[in-house]
């Protein structure tokens, strides 16, 4: 599933935090149908490889949703500051009610506007959850995070990527035409939302040139790994670093 962070891809009318305004009372539910969703969240958040369990370090957790990005932002650096950003305001509603430590604080904005919100950096990493795929402008949005970092900080970009394998392709075309849609038509009686995820996923970049994309907007020591289990070379972790 995405989260609600930003607006749909160019060209398209699509409004994505509208979308999980509308679906945030049943997307926990639903992914917590998908096997290792949470399990592959934790692990992008462990491969940023962050010092001493976060202490001392401040975190950005851009496209929270409901929230389950940010526990395992928590989970992988228990002692950080973690400020968590979500557009949609129904998401942000649902993480807002579950129990958090003083150190979690949750911010409604749009990735594009939250130096509006009043979030600015730097910070020390950046978890960016189904995020890149869902706005219009990637490039000046991993701009604006690479900006957010202090020097040698980190960005997470736990990320659908297709393109560049046949198998994941036809994969992901079968999950999300045989599963995800029709649950999410069951679960919310309107089906637009899975759709476009479906949609999306297809149009956006392969792993190769995401990680190209990555490195020409001045991230370094870029690097990518695939999740495991059924969504291998279906998920990954992209990571990169401010430069120092």
């Amino acid at each position: 599933m995405t989260t609600g962070s930003g607006p749909a891809t160019s060209g398209d009318a699509y409004d994505v935090p509208d979308a999980f305004d509308a679906g945030a009372d049943s997307y926990d539910s639903l992914v917590g149908a998908n096997p290792g969703y949470h399990k592959h969240l934790r692990l992008s958040a462990e491969r940023m490889r962050l010092p001493d369990g976060g202490r001392g370090l401040r975190l950005l957790d851009i496209g929270c949703g409901t929230g389950a990005s940010t526990a395992a932002l928590l989970h992988a650096a228990p002692h950080a500051e973690i400020v968590a950003a979500d557009g949609s305001a129904g998401m942000l509603a649902q993480a807002r009610a579950k129990r958090w430590p003083s150190s979690v604080t949750f911010v409604h904005s749009r990735v594009e506007t939250l130096a509006d919100a009043g979030v600015t950096g730097p910070f020390d990493g950046i978890l960016a959850a189904y995020l890149i795929r869902n706005v219009d402008e990637p490039d000046a949005v991993l701009q604006s995070l690479r900006a957010s970092l202090r020097p040698g900080g980190v960005l997470a970009a736990h990320e659908y990527s297709v393109r560049d394998s046949r198998a994941a392709t036809a994969i992901w075309k079968l999950v999300s035409s045989t599963v995800i849609i029709p649950a999410g038509r069951l679960r919310t009686g309107d089906a637009a939302l899975y759709r476009y995820l479906q949609r999306s996923v297809l149009e956006f970049d392969g792993v190769s040139g995401f990680r190209n994309r990555l490195r020409r907007n001045g991230f370094t020591d870029v690097s990518s790994m695939s999740m495991p289990g059924w969504q291998r070379n279906v998920v990954h972790t992209f990571t990169g670093r401010a430069p120092r």
